[in-house]
């Protein structure tokens, strides 16, 4: 069974830098690549508020997706065969603080529809990002 463990969050300033990792076990590389890739934050206290889109990855690597408040600050990436995802996320702001969390999604996902929590099928357990001000 597919399982999602996502690494590297922490504590940081405004400005500063953080790479997350998303490290799929049960799986190989191979089968990996199949799956589209992509990372969604949540707030915490904001009960009932729906998993934000952050960024997407094709399996390939070949096409991605940002979301306005990320984009040319966050980068996503991936190694296949070492079946893991990352995202670089750069000038960090407090609005980034956030449960960040990875996800796989069928490669027949259309790339408008990705922007839905609900369209993906495994996620990790998140990890805590803070960035004070």
């Amino acid at each position: 069974q597919e399982q999602l463990v996502e690494s590297g969050g922490g504590m940081v300033q405004a400005g500063d830098s953080l790479r997350l990792s998303c490290a799929a076990s049960g799986v190989s590389g191979r089968v990996f690549g199949g799956y589209r890739m992509g990372w969604f934050r949540q707030t915490p206290g904001k009960e009932g508020q729906e998993r934000e889109f952050v960024a997407a990855i094709s399996g390939s690597s070949a096409a991605t997706q940002y979301s306005e408040s990320v984009k040319g600050r966050f980068t996503i990436s991936r190694d296949n065969a070492k079946a893991t995802g990352y995202l670089q996320m750069s000038s960090l702001k407090p609005e980034d603080t956030a449960i960040y969390f990875c996800g796989l999604a069928s490669p027949a996902t259309l790339s408008s529809l990705v922007v839905l929590p609900e369209r993906w099928d495994y996620w990790g357990q998140g990890t805590q990002v803070t960035v004070s001000s």
